[in-house]
C-alpha cells in the first residue's frame, strides 16, 4: 500500500503544470457546486423569510360550526339541516388554559392572542377599509416586527391608541398624534390617537392593518371574553406542519401551518432546488470527465513503465491501485482547495435575513463544504477506474521494447 501510494504520488509530481491543471479543474467544479448550494439556499431562506417572516408560522382557531345533516337510521332521509347563525363568531374561550401549555414546549419563539374583525377607518370624509387586531400590550411584535418597522411615532398601543400601516396613513392623510375613527362591523365607533405608523413591505399589512390593544379590541367588536385565535412563531417555521399536528392533538383546536396558504411558493422553492441540483450534478460530471480523461491520458504514456512493473512482479491489482490512488488524491486535493476557496469567496456576503432588498441571498452557511468534497473524492476514485483497468491489461512483452 505504502509503495503503491509513493508511486501515485511520483506519477502526480513528474508533470507539475498537467497536475496543477487536472487540480485546478477539479476546484473550480467544487467551487461551482458550492457556489450554487450557497445560492439555492440562501435564495430560498430569503424568499421564505421575505413571504413568512412576518406572519404566523401556525394559528389556532376554534373548530368551525359548519351545516350539519341529522338522519333518519331507518331509511337514510335527511330529516333536519341546522347551520350556524351567521351572526355568532367562533371564539376560543379556553386559550388561557392551553397557553400556557403551548409556550412551554421546545421551538416555540413567541404565541400571541388575538381579537380580530373588520371594520373602516374613518378621517374626516375618507374612509378606508382595515383589519384590527387586537393584542396583549406586550405582544404587539411577537409576530411581526412592528416595533422595528415603526416610521414615525412609536409602538404603542396602550389606551385608546393605535398604530397603523404607512399606506393606510397616507391615504388617510393622518400623521401621528391626530385622532382616528375606527368603525367595527358590529356598529361600534371608537376615536382613537395615532401613536405610530409602521411600514413591513407587506402590502396588507402596511395599506390594511391597524393594532390596538386586546381591550380596545374587546370594545369594538363586542366580545367580553375569548379570543378569535392564537397565533404562534416558531424557531424553525419548517417544523411548523408538526407543531400544526401537535396542537390539535392535544387541544382539539384547529392549527393551520403557513404551507397550506403557501403552496404556489413551495412548489416554487422545489423547482428552484432542482434546478440548482441539476447544475450540481453537470459540475460533478465535468470533474468525473476531467479526472478520467487525464489518467487515460497518463496510462497511455507510461505504458512501457507499467510493463516493467508486471515484468517485476507487479500484479494487476497493484496497477489499479496505483490510478485510483492517483484518482482520490486528485479528487481530494482540488476539493479542499475549491472548498476552501468558496467559504473565502462567499464568507463576505450578508445571510440572507439580513440581505438588502434586491441584493445578493448567498447564504454561506448551506455551502455543504464536506458534502463537495465527499463527492468529488468519490467521483474521481470512480473516474480513476476505467484508466486504472485499462493500465492493468497492459502486456508487458509488447510495450517494453516500445
Amino acid at each position: 500500500m505504502r509503495y503503491g501510494l509513493k508511486i501515485a504520488f511520483r506519477y502526480l509530481t513528474a508533470n507539475k503544470a498537467q497536475t496543477g491543471l487536472l487540480i485546478t479543474g477539479v476546484a473550480v467544479g467544487v467551487f461551482v457546486f458550492i457556489f450554487m448550494s450557497a445560492l439555492i439556499g440562501g435564495l430560498a431562506v430569503y424568499l421564505v423569510q421575505s413571504t413568512v417572516g412576518n406572519v404566523s408560522h401556525v394559528t389556532v382557531e376554534a373548530p368551525s360550526r359548519e351545516a350539519s345533516l341529522l338522519v333518519s337510521e331507518a331509511d337514510g332521509d335527511v330529516l333536519v339541516v341546522t347551520q350556524a347563525a351567521t351572526n355568532q363568531r367562533e371564539l376560543l374561550r379556553t386559550a388561557d388554559a392551553f397557553l400556557p401549555l403551548i409556550d412551554t414546549w421546545e421551538g416555540i419563539a413567541a404565541t400571541s392572542r388575538q381579537v380580530v374583525g373588520n371594520g373602516l377607518a374613518v378621517r374626516g370624509q375618507v374612509r378606508a377599509p382595515v383589519s384590527v387586531t387586537g393584542v396583549d400590550l406586550d405582544k404587539l411584535s411577537a409576530i411581526a416586527d412592528i416595533a422595528g418597522s415603526i416610521t414615525s411615532g412609536d409602538a404603542d398601543v396602550s389606551g385608546m391608541k393605535v398604530v397603523i400601516g404607512s399606506s393606510l396613513a397616507e391615504d388617510l392623510s393622518i400623521r401621528v398624534g391626530q385622532v382616528l375613527r375606527l368603525q367595527s362591523d358590529r356598529d361600534i365607533d371608537l376615536g382613537l390617537m395615532v401613536s405610530g405608523i409602521f411600514e413591513i413591505g407587506v402590502e396588507a399589512l402596511d395599506r390594511r392593518a391597524a393594532f390596538v390593544s386586546l381591550a380596545t379590541a374587546r370594545t369594538l367588536f363586542e366580545l367580553p371574553q375569548g379570543v378569535s385565535r392564537i397565533e404562534i412563531k416558531l424557531e424553525d417555521l419548517n417544523q411548523a406542519e408538526q407543531f400544526a399536528r401537535r396542537i390539535e392533538a392535544e387541544t382539539g383546536l384547529a392549527a393551520t401551518p403557513w404551507t397550506e396558504g403557501n403552496a404556489q411558493l413551495l412548489s416554487g422553492l422545489r423547482a428552484q432546488a432542482n434546478s440548482g441540483n441539476l447544475i450540481k450534478a453537470f459540475a460533478l460530471i465535468t470533474i468525473v470527465i476531467g479526472v478520467a480523461s487525464a489518467l487515460l491520458l497518463s496510462t497511455y504514456r507510461r505504458r512501457p513503465e507499467i510493463g516493467i512493473m508486471r515484468a517485476m512482479g507487479a500484479s494487476r491489482g497493484f496497477v489499479v491501485l496505483v490510478f485510483v490512488t492517483q484518482g482520490a488524491l486528485i479528487g481530494l486535493l482540488g476539493g479542499m482547495i475549491g472548498a476552501a476557496i468558496g467559504f473565502a469567496a462567499l464568507s463576505p456576503f450578508p445571510l440572507p435575513e439580513n440581505a438588502e432588498p434586491g441584493g445578493f441571498p448567498i447564504d454561506v452557511r448551506q455551502g455543504a463544504y464536506g458534502l463537495a468534497i465527499s463527492l468529488t473524492a468519490l467521483g474521481a476514485i470512480l473516474a480513476s477506474i476505467l484508466p486504472a483497468r485499462s493500465a492493468s491489461r497492459v502486456d508487458p512483452v509488447s510495450v517494453i521494447g516500445q
